[in-house]
């Protein structure tokens, strides 16, 4: 029988002995680091459709709130290395999709600090519009969405919030040559009750403290991958026809106050691009709106939340929007689904395959 001292002394080796065996391990694979093969940057994938036949993005949402994707953790050097490789992709527009969620903030806000807001602990605010102003980048403000919307279907208080908001960071930041506009960040899909009293007071403030700089929405469509996802016993999405009539109501009460509409472009499926895109098309050509597309560079028919989009996906919604004569491709959003730095590995291919689909390698 073994007795304590001689288990203990036994055990002790064992656990020794499992310790060193990484540490040999590390430096064998220092030693094999020499011999790692490099990516030939020769080769470029032989594409068999024809390249660059679609809008090509040339905007993008910095999301760095952290509602439902992870926080990447940059700092002012990681954000000035994405601004320049947004900006060899052909990016020039920059939009903060909310300069706050909740209690959670982009900028010390003393209004929103006022109301129970959290201290941030760096203004990206000002970063972005630094990082703008540096890169010759347009930027436009997201304005701050409570919550409250989403949790009771009431816009009144987004609305009454914002009236602060937008004076104090116009006030604040409006110096910055880069500040180039607005956008109304509460998101709808449908007639949602106050939707164009809110849109329209939204985009009067925002102008008429600014010298008329534009605004844009970026509504969903209530297409069937947006209805399956929000209800247990999933229905057909909304019709085309149901589509037109909804949005046509809305773009005549808002489009005096609201410059653009970019529709999210992934809650519909992929054969249903064009008869959507085309009706988005008419109603903004009819109203003087600019159409935009929001090309979602997130895979949404995947059963995780969420990841870099396949680049098939994303080449087919940028063909069709190029198809229906769209003025503008924006994306929700390069840092986390198409940055060569993002935290998920794919997004830097899926930035490889757009270089190589556009010609920009």
């Amino acid at each position: 029988m073994t007795d304590r001292r001689t288990f203990l002394k036994s055990a002790g080796m064992a656990a020794a002995a499992a310790m060193a065996a990484p540490l040999a391990s590390c430096a064998t694979n220092q030693g094999d680091d020499k011999k790692r093969l490099a990516v030939d940057e020769s080769i470029n994938s032989r594409l068999i459709v024809p390249r660059g036949n679609a809008l090509p993005i040339t905007g993008t949402f910095l999301d760095e709130i952290s509602h439902d994707i992870p926080h990447q953790n940059w700092g002012a050097k990681e954000w000035d290395l994405d601004f320049r490789y947004m900006k060899a992709m052909g990016i020039d527009t920059v939009i903060l999709i909310r300069s706050g969620y909740r209690k959670f903030l982009t900028y010390p806000s003393k209004y929103l600090l006022g109301k129970g807001c959290y201290m941030p602990s760096v203004d990206l605010l000002e970063l972005f519009l630094s990082l703008a102003d540096k890169y010759g980048m347009q930027f436009r403000f997201g304005l701050y969405d409570s919550g409250r919307y989403w949790d009771t279907g009431e816009m009144s208080y987004e609305l009454e919030t914002n009236r602060f908001v937008i004076e104090e960071v116009w006030n604040g930041y409006g110096h910055h040559k880069s500040f180039g506009g607005w956008y109304i960040s509460t998101e709808i899909s449908r007639k949602t009750k106050d939707c164009i009293q809110t849109f329209r007071e939204m985009g009067r403030m925002c102008k008429e403290i600014s010298g008329g700089l534009p605004t844009f929405i970026s509504p969903w469509i209530d297409g069937k991958k947006a209805v399956s996802a929000a209800r247990s016993n999933p229905k057909e999405g909304v019709t085309i026809d149901k589509h037109e009539e909804e949005w046509n109501e809305i773009f005549d009460g808002i489009h005096e106050y609201v410059d653009a509409c970019a529709f999210q472009d992934g809650h519909i499926d992929y054969d249903e691009l064009d008869a959507f895109f085309s009706v988005n098309k008419k109603l903004a050509d009819k109203y003087g709106m600019q159409c935009w597309t929001n090309a979602e560079s997130f895979d949404r028919d995947m059963p995780i939340d969420f990841l870099p989009i396949k680049f098939d996906k994303l080449r087919m919604k940028l063909e069709a929007a190029a198809r229906c004569g769209y003025d503008k491709a924006i994306t929700f959003e390069f840092s986390h689904f198409m940055s060569p730095q993002s935290a998920y590995l794919q997004a830097g291919h899926l930035y490889d395959r757009y270089m190589e689909y556009f010609d920009m390698r």
